[in-house]
């Protein structure tokens, strides 16, 4: 089968992972497409493949992609997948890697049971971002797997964050900024900002304000099938809006306009693991000391 690789990062750890990955797949006979950053980091490159450049979208002959790196390098790969729902394989050499299926302690092992087809797919929804008018810096592609955030650039002051919810006026957060989480994201940035724990099949969106001087407010979920509208003012000209790891500046006054995406990326689970576990293993969810077994 055709198995694409990416790897975000060119650490000489982080490839040696990468070589051992390719080793395995060349082993087992699968045809390979490898990200051009990786192809140009290569040590000790002894096989011209086929790559892939940052700006590709994977043709649908591929039937996995290998994410190797942490949960950043894998919502780096979103973009590379896009609406082909080609499933995501996330190979953790980092520390947390929460999204990740694989560790690198037992990759070898790892790997065959993922080609004895021990897993499953979680199906995880995304947002989608559309600007009026439309930002000078250009995006390329407008969605977000974890969330989309709001926050202040160059000044200290809060944002004044008026907020809509399919037109209807929810409030304005005097806030750093926002956070708009889908269910994979709510273990991220909107949970270290003191948000809820969504399941990746919960049908929600989780607005978790950054710092609101508002002691009435807390985080709010919402329908998936909710738009929201918000707009930006403050003492600055502009703001920031982040996509997971891209940041764009906007001036104040856009409008932005959130939505859940039209499509789904698709990540492996393999056998043994199930989201329970992970919240106890990574996050040490509901961890004390008297319920060890």
């Amino acid at each position: 089968m055709k198995i694409a690789i990416f790897c975000a990062f060119d650490t000489p750890a982080t490839i040696e992972f990468a070589k051992a990955t390719v080793a395995y797949l060349e082993k087992k006979g699968h045809e390979l497409t490898v990200d051009q950053r990786l192809m140009d980091h290569w040590l000790e490159k002894v096989k011209d493949f086929e790559a892939f450049d940052a700006d590709a979208t994977l043709s649908k002959d591929c039937k996995y992609l290998f994410s190797i790196g942490g949960d950043g390098t894998l919502l780096r790969s979103i973009p590379f997948v896009k609406d082909t729902e080609i499933p995501i394989l996330g190979i953790n050499t980092g520390r947390l890697g929460f999204l990740t299926s694989l560790q690198k302690e037992s990759l070898n092992e790892a790997l065959d049971k993922f080609f004895d087809e021990k897993f499953s797919f979680i199906k995880r929804s995304l947002l989608e971002v559309e600007l009026s008018p439309t930002s000078a810096e250009e995006i390329k592609f407008g969605y977000a797997l974890n969330e989309i955030s709001i926050n202040r650039k160059n000044t200290t002051a809060m944002l004044s964050i008026a907020t809509q919810i399919d037109r209807e006026y929810l409030t304005t957060y005097w806030a750093d900024g926002l956070i708009i989480a889908t269910p994979t994201g709510s273990t991220g940035y909107s949970l270290s900002s003191g948000g809820p724990i969504l399941t990746p099949e919960t049908k929600g969106i989780v607005l978790n304000p950054i710092a609101p001087h508002n002691l009435n407010i807390r985080p709010l979920v919402v329908p998936e099938k909710a738009e929201i509208q918000i707009s930006v003012e403050g003492r600055g000209e502009d703001h920031l809006l982040s996509l997971d790891s891209r940041i764009f500046t906007l001036a104040n006054g856009t409008q932005i306009n959130i939505r859940k995406a039209p499509f789904s990326v698709f990540t492996v689970e393999l056998e043994g693991d199930n989201y329970f576990k992970t919240l106890r293993d990574k996050l040490f969810w509901g961890y004390d000391a008297r319920n060890r077994q």
